[in-house]
């Protein structure tokens, strides 16, 4: 072998396996770490570029990047509930899978100076980059005004200018669950919202309200929630006694537990005089009594999304995720059926 030859001037960089496989550098340094989410046919093709070249990762790289702190900050709302939380652990686990641990902080407040203050910490503690849980308006608002100096992505909030976000279509689902009622028969609807301050309620109700418009439907004003069972009770026995309404869509599955309760109180039978459905899919909803029909966010999924998003940035990835706001799931139980008959 010619000591002077190219591969003897220069050794092969992770770029150059990369460019050889025809991925990115971030896919070879999963492959290398041994990590998820990677395409069996991805990994094998990385794979062959290595031995076909006996490369071996240059140790001075590896010690380079162990100095790094390979740990990311979640910021969750104080003002959270099982949407939020379940995301937060999503994250957790994709973030332990990739390598990186995970520090954790509460918001007190949604304002400028809680949020930076927040951040700060984050930076001191010498996070590589943020996951905001913060689903209120004013939470978003706080975020583009104050200075993020390290690399961030937000949940369950849509910028159409900022890559920055990993969430479902919110209203997408709201859309499948109004659906679901009205093709069931029903035209006198209700919806109970989550607070009015939430993106995700907000983008419920467009849902729920868009799709009664396109179907000529009489709307009643929604009626505003706090995600909780016991306000989803207190609601419930003023307006399912009402002889007009004939299904309710709630935002979440807690405030669905509450109208169920209701209805048994007031002696309804539930699909049989009136329909429920919530949102969110929770583990206990299918074994609420009836089951619960819901609309299913895949968690999960939306962990390692997040993951994805923040390292793209982290590891300056310029081919990092194409912008995807998936649609929920709708899943049919036995709280939902037709229109009971009058007479």
């Amino acid at each position: 072998m010619d000591e002077h030859g190219p591969e003897a001037e220069r050794a092969l960089s992770i770029r150059d396996i990369a460019r050889l496989a025809g991925v990115s550098r971030q896919t070879v340094s999963r492959v290398l770490n041994g990590e998820r989410y990677i395409k069996p046919s991805t990994e094998a093709q990385v794979r062959k570029v290595i031995d076909e070249h006996g490369w071996r990762p240059n140790s001075a790289a590896r010690a380079l990047a162990t100095a790094r702190s390979k740990t990311i900050g979640v910021l969750v709302s104080g003002r959270s509930h099982y949407g939020p939380f379940s995301a937060a652990a999503a994250i957790d686990e994709a973030a332990r899978a990739r390598g990186y641990a995970i520090l954790s902080a509460t918001l007190a407040r949604e304002d400028d100076g809680t949020m930076s203050e927040a951040l700060d910490a984050f930076a001191a503690q010498g996070v590589e980059g943020v996951v905001v849980i913060a689903p209120q308006q004013r939470a978003h608002e706080a975020l583009q005004r104050v200075a993020v100096r390290i690399p961030f992505v937000s949940l369950h909030w849509r910028d159409p200018g900022d890559g920055r976000v990993a969430a479902f279509d919110q209203e997408a689902g709201a859309r499948l669950a109004t659906q679901h009622l009205i093709e069931l028969g029903h035209t006198r609807i209700v919806h109970l919202a989550g607070p009015q301050d939430w993106s995700e309620a907000e983008d419920r109700m467009r849902g729920f309200l868009a799709s009664l418009d396109e179907h000529d439907l009489p709307v009643t004003a929604p009626m505003l929630g706090d995600w909780t069972a016991d306000l989803g009770y207190e609601i419930g026995l003023k307006i399912l006694d009402h002889p007009d309404v004939t299904a309710v869509f709630a935002s979440n599955d807690q405030m669905a537990l509450g109208l169920l309760h209701a209805a048994a109180d007031l002696g309804l039978s539930v699909p049989e005089d009136v329909s429920i459905v919530g949102f969110d899919d929770i583990p206990e909803a299918k074994h609420y009594d009836p089951p619960l029909t819901t609309i299913r966010q895949d968690f999960s999924w939306l962990g390692a999304r997040a993951i994805d998003v923040l390292l793209a940035q982290i590891e300056g990835d310029a081919d990092g995720p194409a912008p995807e706001f998936p649609v929920p799931q709708l899943v049919v139980r036995k709280s939902t059926g037709p229109p009971r008959v009058a007479g």
